[in-house]
């Protein structure tokens, strides 16, 4: 029995409450727009496979059928690679890498509630946070002081 909303939504019995319908498709149509005028031949993406129970377009054959409607889809000289680098890693794993590489997490963001500080509530902020506690660091932004940690 799932414990709650977002093991719920992992195990593809619901959609979370932060699913935004057909958003992925959103940003990569103004990339491959941006792509095709400046000539670049790839289109990068972060999206997680570990999303694709709750979100639809983080789904690996999302991007393979992507791909092909950027072959249908654009100047028949086009040739623009829809990349998807991290797609089949788990977040620990994102976030153990971004640390070897020195990202700065700091700038990142996952909350849906638009505060000044993250809630720790919602569906993306307890993913996060429990890939931080799975990879062992600590998150570098701040949450609200109710937010619950993982255990």
């Amino acid at each position: 029995m799932p414990e709650n909303r977002l093991d719920e939504a992992r195990a593809g019995s619901t959609i979370p409450v932060t699913y935004v319908p057909f958003r992925n498709a959103h940003f990569l149509s103004v990339g491959v727009s941006w792509a095709e005028s400046i000539g670049a031949g790839a289109l990068y993406i972060g999206a997680v496979a570990e999303d694709s129970s709750g979100y639809p377009d983080c789904r690996p054959e999302y991007y393979r059928v992507f791909q092909e409607l950027i072959r249908v889809g654009t100047k028949p000289e086009t040739r623009i690679e829809m990349v998807t680098p991290v797609i089949a890693m788990k977040k620990s794993e994102i976030v153990r890498r971004g640390r070897e590489l020195g990202a700065p997490l700091h700038l990142t963001w996952s909350c849906y509630q638009g505060e000044e500080l993250a809630c720790g509530k919602c569906d993306s902020c307890l993913l996060r946070l429990r890939a931080i506690a799975e990879a062992g660091t600590e998150d570098p932004i701040r949450y609200q002081k109710e937010a619950p940690r993982p255990v």
